[in-house]
């Protein structure tokens, strides 16, 4: 195996990426293997779907289904290798279905004329001369960095594709440069200018998906409103949710109704509670736990049965929860049961077989629902105390968080930022510090809970209108984003702010493993990209400037 695409992989003076019979997060060899014969087969899907494009053949059913199976590689969602091994299988059916359709005399490339064979341990045998960085012997490393940028960054687009998808957002066009830049990445392309500017573009396209996504959100649940969450449990039998699928919440919630038993979100599920279409169900009575990365203990004290509905998935053994663990969509685990379709039945029936929490505990609640709509409606407050000198920088703290000391270091800012700035928040990197009373400037609360990572989308909305009130550009604003990344949402939001203009943007805990000194300096000429160092040290920067 190779895979070097989250934070967690192997990174030492004699190694960098994870290369042995188990990655970092619990991915096997074997996984692993299958995963990149699987994208390498997106790769001929894509450019055979372009080309059928072209000839007027649009598939819809392939056109959803491949940023699904590209979400399937994304770190920690599936640990499965029969269902991996199914879902190459499928590419190589809807390959053969598009070829078949195509007319006229078309050469194609190497990845649309592959046929995979139809057994495991042959796709695995192909595993190295598929694998992600192919061809790094012959190129300069800068290359294959650059093409792992774009092909991460495409992922984490994908990813919020399909969550758009399930909220009955699409869009033909963005369908189309989907499968554009998916075929024109299997060209294995060596052009280090023509790679940075297709990241360029993956960025403003995961911009108008992150605009669909907050689209299907808001018309399908209502505008995020601030809304106070008990994070203590309550007696009775439960249902925990983690992941990032409010779709799934809320046919759980209508499941339950009735039965007498309590739902809790988890992880990047807590924003849910801002949304007046989930708030209104009574038994939606809290947040449970904290960030993914403590789910294994976390999900191991919580006596309930536990959904996981996307991303973020650990290896349940190590708490004896797997019997009581529900995977769903493309989050699998070996042994674990798996929801197909809309019916929660089986998890219900877990959990009313099981004891739930005997007592209720004392109350202790957190503020969420600062999204886009709410921000917008407050801007025009927040622009007076600006001008009035109440507020003298806006923060945004937050991201992707992990298991790794450092990751310290956002509380730690957090709670040194001064009283007369603003600080907003979003992903599960807030559990840093969402519990810390940060008080208010003039009635606005210091700390703005955002929602999850694609509600990105909702700070940059603010800082547009900002820009516009104030008749200046986005970085003559007095606004610093300080983020911490994981995973490929997190390389694609970056993407996005590059692709925008956002400059100053400081990101931590390290840079990626993937990322080669020549693209990292890159990037900080191109966008004055900071690595933190110590909060005091990078405020007293951020202040200077």
């Amino acid at each position: 195996m190779f895979c070097i695409q989250c934070e967690q992989t192997i990174n030492s003076k004699t190694k960098t990426g994870c290369s042995f019979a188990k990655g970092m997060c619990g991915k096997t060899a074997e996984v692993s293997d299958l995963q990149d014969v699987l994208v390498y087969s997106l790769h001929g899907l894509s450019e055979l779907a372009a080309l059928a494009w072209n000839q007027g053949i649009i598939d819809v059913e392939i056109n959803r289904w491949a940023p699904q199976a590209f979400f399937a590689t994304l770190t920690n969602v599936n640990f499965d290798p029969e269902r991996i091994f199914q879902l190459a299988m499928q590419a190589e059916d809807y390959k053969s279905r598009l070829k078949s359709q195509l007319a006229g005399d078309i050469v194609f490339g190497q990845a649309a004329q592959l046929t995979l064979p139809n057994d495991p341990q042959a796709l695995q045998h192909l595993a190295p001369e598929l694998a992600v960085n192919r061809g790094k012997d012959q190129l300069d490393e800068d290359i294959i960095s650059l093409r792992l940028l774009c092909l991460y960054g495409l992922k984490g687009a994908a990813a919020y594709l399909e969550h758009a998808r399930v909220l009955g957002q699409t869009n033909d066009d963005i369908d189309l440069q989907y499968h554009r830049i998916m075929a024109w990445l299997g060209s294995d392309p060596t052009d280090a200018t023509e790679l940075f500017d297709q990241a360029m573009q993956i960025g403003l396209m995961n911009y108008q998906i992150m605009a669909m996504l907050d689209n299907g959100e808001t018309q399908t649940f209502g505008h995020p409103t601030p809304s106070s969450v008990n994070t203590k449990p309550v007696k009775g039998k439960c249902i925990l949710v983690s992941g990032h699928d409010l779709h799934d919440l809320e046919q759980i919630l209508i499941q339950t109704q009735g039965t007498g038993i309590n739902v809790y979100t988890n992880g990047e599920m807590l924003p849910a509670h801002a949304y007046p279409e989930l708030n209104k169900y009574p038994h939606l009575v809290g947040n449970y736990g904290s960030a993914w990365q403590n789910q294994q203990h976390e999900f191991a004290n919580f006596p309930g049965a536990i959904v996981m509905t996307s991303n973020c998935l650990l290896d349940p053994n190590p708490g004896a929860y797997a019997e009581r663990l529900f995977t769903r969509s493309i989050v699998a685990w070996p042994g674990v049961s798996h929801i197909e379709g809309d019916d929660f039945s089986p998890v219900i029936d877990t959990a009313l077989t099981l004891a739930g929490f005997e007592h209720d505990e004392i109350e202790q609640r957190l503020t969420v629902g600062f999204g886009r709509n709410t921000l917008l409606q407050a801007a025009p407050e927040v622009a007076k105390q600006v001008k009035l000198g109440n507020i003298k920088h806006f923060f945004l703290v937050g991201g992707c968080d992990g298991e790794k000391a450092q990751r310290s270091y956002y509380h730690d800012f957090a709670c040194a930022v001064p009283d007369d700035a603003l600080i907003m928040t979003l992903a599960c990197g807030k559990y840093r510090f969402n519990h810390h009373q940060f008080g208010d400037i003039e009635g606005i609360p210091r700390l703005l809970d955002v929602g999850q990572c694609n509600d990105a989308y909702s700070a940059i909305q603010l800082a547009l209108w900002l820009s516009k009130e104030f008749d200046c550009d986005i970085n003559q604003l007095p606004l610093t984003l300080v983020l911490s990344w994981f995973e490929q949402k997190a390389i694609v939001i970056l993407l996005t702010l590059f692709a925008l203009g956002v400059k100053g943007i400081y990101v931590g805990p390290t840079a990626p493993a993937f990322m080669t000194h020549g693209v990292l300096e890159s990037l900080i000429e191109r966008f004055d990209l900071h690595l933190i160092s110590t909060p005091q040290a990078d405020l007293e920067q951020i202040y200077a400037a």
